[in-house]
């Protein structure tokens, strides 16, 4: 009966040491903590052969969370319910910056495609390379890509995901 319950224990403490590593692809448990922020990115630039990117973290909010932060914000008495259904609350401008890893995963909603921002179109998760996002945010587009939320998945102190959020 005792071995059966150190058995049960042992496999148990396994189970659970196997289930709190977190791979991170090279076969190492990594124990780095992950942020994910929601931003505007102001600009990236290009600094000891790595991008820099430039931005400033922002609150997104949906649904009726949307609405109740934008009653706190608008007091608007002829509208109670967020436009759209989503609102952003910039309390503090601050900008900050991070590294872009080589690596990163960029995903985009919509952006100039052709050269021509009338033909833009909605492409939802449409994987990019870090080279072609930089090039599009610092382009002089009249789509302004800045003028869209980003959220972005910080690791090891650098940005390793960006998704553009589509804003209607």
């Amino acid at each position: 009966m005792k071995k059966a319950i150190l058995s049960a224990a042992l496999a148990i403490a396994c189970l659970l040491t196997l289930s709190l590593a977190v791979d991170n692809g090279k076969g190492n448990a990594s124990t780095s903590p992950i942020n994910q922020t929601t931003v505007y990115m102001d600009h990236i630039i290009k600094q000891n052969n790595a991008y820099v990117a430039t931005y400033d973290e922002i609150q997104w909010y949906e649904g009726e969370a949307a609405s109740v932060q934008f009653r706190q914000h608008e007091q608007d008495a002829e509208m109670t319910d967020a436009p759209d259904g989503y609102y952003i609350v910039n309390d503090d401008p601050q900008l900050h910056d991070l590294p872009i890893a080589a690596d990163a995963e960029v995903f985009m909603q919509i952006y100039n495609r052709t050269g021509n921002a009338a033909e833009a179109d909605i492409q939802w998760n449409e994987p990019i390379t870090v080279d072609k996002f930089v090039s599009i945010m610092n382009s002089d587009d009249p789509f302004q890509l800045n003028n869209f939320p980003y959220h972005i998945t910080i690791k090891d102190g650098q940005i390793v995901k960006i998704v553009q959020q589509y804003i209607p």
